[in-house]
């Protein structure tokens, strides 16, 4: 196992996904307008799974693979999807899929938790060079 460790004063912080603070309808606004290249307002599933391939969509969606969210997203059966329909759709599936995904997630969180705090107490302080600048990277190997 490899523990990397940057020191406090380096300023770095961690933000999830790609467009932090970007509402998720807009973020299902602005993915429909990618898939429908055409601009003719709707997608059909041809394109959908083409977005879904080349996107490289969340976790949660891979999960439940491209068939399945068009079904969703095309109750009816017509081989194609609205802007509106798709925007309000996929917003409730990404709320959904993510709790659900959060939901089981939490047990595995715990263990990989317990499982890096007890890598970091095994490395030994004295390894680093005590003229070592604040911020220095430390690398350890369990």
């Amino acid at each position: 196992m490899n523990v990397s460790a940057v020191g406090a004063n380096s300023g770095l912080n961690a933000v999830s996904g790609a467009s932090y603070g970007v509402p998720p309808q807009q973020k299902m606004s602005n993915l429909f307008d990618s898939i429908d290249t055409s601009g003719s307002g709707s997608i059909t599933q041809a394109q959908f799974q083409q977005a879904f391939q080349t996107q490289n969509p969340p976790a949660v969606f891979q999960k439940q693979g491209s068939d399945a969210i068009f079904s969703a997203l095309d109750p009816s059966g017509s081989g194609s999807v609205s802007k509106q329909d798709f925007v309000s759709t996929m917003s409730q599936l990404m709320v959904s899929l993510r709790t659900e995904g959060s939901a089981q997630s939490g047990s595995q969180a715990s263990s990989s938790v317990a499982a890096s705090l007890q890598s970091l107490n095994q490395i030994d302080p004295t390894t680093v060079a005590p003229d070592s600048p604040p911020g220095t990277l430390v690398n350890y190997s369990a």
